[in-house]
């Protein structure tokens, strides 16, 4: 199925099509599988050609893996302010495995540009005016392959097309999720009573062409869109939605309106393809200077005729018998040198340039007896690595407010009782790449004897905690502080 042919049949405009070729080749480099560069061909003389696959040292996935764990890792701390609010966002999060799944798709985000956050209701139970009685949030993750805009101002998108393929007895389907904002008109008057995010859905076969569009009664009597509704009102102004990218700057196909965002390597990759290059030229000089010994014909068997070496060593090669007559030689070694320091320095100049064209600085990668090491040691505050981390986080920080208030939003819909819509959220990112946090914890030991800082502060900055809560959880002064 051709989604652009599908979007032009049904008059939907989005991003021209040149942009997921883009994240298509992204897509390739994170898997070191970019076809016509991994997998090659070699000429060998009349027409004779022998397939082979480069060897990749993979830094592509290493560059999203190491980004993502300084963006979002266990140390990120998200602190709700009210307790009953704070306990129901933090189990749909458990619910959707965002530990684990959060870290992965800023691995993806960096990766492909994009990635995007849908809450939704599920096991509803609705009375006869269509009002929901009960239901349980979950949470959808979407890469950008299947992320479509269709309306976006200042680079925020706010109209957009999520695709969700499913395969059901071996047939492949696609649910088109449209989230756009319409008017709400009153009934009998016709009066406008301002916007509303409609969620609109199709389940389409996927066929040849635009593919198939299937009613809903088709698409009920599938196991996986059983209960889909055609059309949802969320009733809101606020998308049920929420984008993230990284905060770089889309140079990719000179549309500067262009809201998606760009792969943290996306003005590295003909770094990366150098680096492949050095890196399958390395592990091929040891297969090509493995040592050989040229053997005449007449040394290789014994005078009943039992091989005299080991017909497995590959170190023995016989030549024609005429090769050695000039020689007088039997035997004759090979044994060629290799190049291991030039290629190794190589390596390393193109992983300093590497490191410093995504934003971690030089010196963060070194290749070394045949693998990448990372560097770990403390970064200062005026770094290229800092910076960086910092200017992703402004984006970042935004993202995962605006989820836990999305999904708020639909607890109330689901009739959750006690949320706090607009209470206070805070999100503490780990910074302890930039300062060591056993020392900052010591300094602000000596602030709280000294008077400079409250018990209530310290327990809310080191236990995470709201400076209410934390208030109600000090000990008796006669007891001590809890340090």
């Amino acid at each position: 199925m051709n989604i652009f042919e599908y979007f032009k049949k049904k008059g939907i405009d989005t991003i021209d099509s040149t942009f997921y070729s883009q994240i298509n080749l992204w897509d390739s480099w994170y898997r070191s599988n970019v076809r016509n560069f991994h997998q090659y061909r070699i000429y060998h003389g009349a027409s004779n050609y022998e397939r082979c696959r480069r060897k990749s040292l993979g830094m592509a996935k290493k560059l999203c893996e190491d980004i993502s764990d300084l963006l979002l890792n266990e140390k990120v701390k998200i602190t709700i302010k009210d307790e009953t609010t704070d306990a129901f966002v933090k189990e749909v999060l458990e619910a959707a495995n965002f530990t684990v799944l959060g870290n992965e798709y800023q691995e993806r985000k960096a990766a492909c540009g994009t990635v995007a956050y849908v809450p939704y209701l599920t096991n509803m139970e609705i009375d006869d005016q269509g009002n929901v009685i009960d239901a349980e949030v979950r949470l959808n993750y979407v890469t950008a392959k299947n992320i479509f805009p269709t309306a976006w101002e200042n680079s925020r998108i706010t109209e957009v097309i999520f695709v969700f393929e499913k395969t059901c007895k071996r047939k492949k389907y696609a649910q088109f999720q449209h989230h756009k904002l319409k008017p709400i008109v009153a009934e009998g008057t016709g009066e406008n009573l301002g916007l509303q995010y409609v969620i609109e859905n199709t389940v389409v076969l996927c066929s040849s062409g635009a593919g198939k569009e299937l009613t809903p009664d088709e698409w009920n009597q599938i196991p996986h869109f059983k209960g889909l509704a055609a059309q949802v009102e969320t009733g809101s102004d606020q998308p049920q939605f929420v984008i993230d990218r990284l905060n770089i700057a889309n140079n990719v196909d000179g549309d500067d309106t262009n809201p998606m965002g760009i792969s943290l390597f996306a003005n590295s990759v003909d770094v990366l393809a150098k680096l492949d290059l050095e890196y399958d030229s390395y592990a091929n000089e040891f297969s090509l200077g493995r040592k050989r010994i040229f053997v005449a014909p007449e040394v290789l068997t014994n005078t009943d005729g039992s091989p005299v070496f080991d017909p497995h060593d590959s170190v023995f090669y016989q030549l024609p018998e005429d090769y050695f007559s000039n020689t007088k030689e039997a035997i004759h070694e090979i044994n060629m040198a290799l190049r291991v320091q030039e290629h190794e320095q190589a390596i390393n100049n193109d992983l300093n340039l590497l490191s410093f064209k995504c934003g971690f600085g030089t010196q963060y990668y070194r290749f070394e007896r045949g693998s990448v090491a990372t560097a770990t040691q403390v970064i200062s505050e005026n770094s290229d690595m800092y910076r960086a981390i910092r200017k992703h986080e402004i984006i970042l920080g935004d993202v995962l407010t605006d989820l836990m208030r999305c999904i708020i939003r639909l607890g109330q819909t689901a009739n959750i009782p006690n949320l706090v819509p607009d209470t206070d959220i805070t999100i503490d990112f780990d910074d302890s790449i930039i300062e060591d946090k056993n020392t900052e914890r010591q300094e602000d030991r000596q602030d709280v004897a000294m008077g400079a800082m409250s018990p209530k502060e310290y327990r809310a900055k080191w236990y995470g905690e709201t400076e209410e809560v934390a208030e109600q959880r000090l000990p008796d002064q006669s007891g001590g502080i809890l340090m």
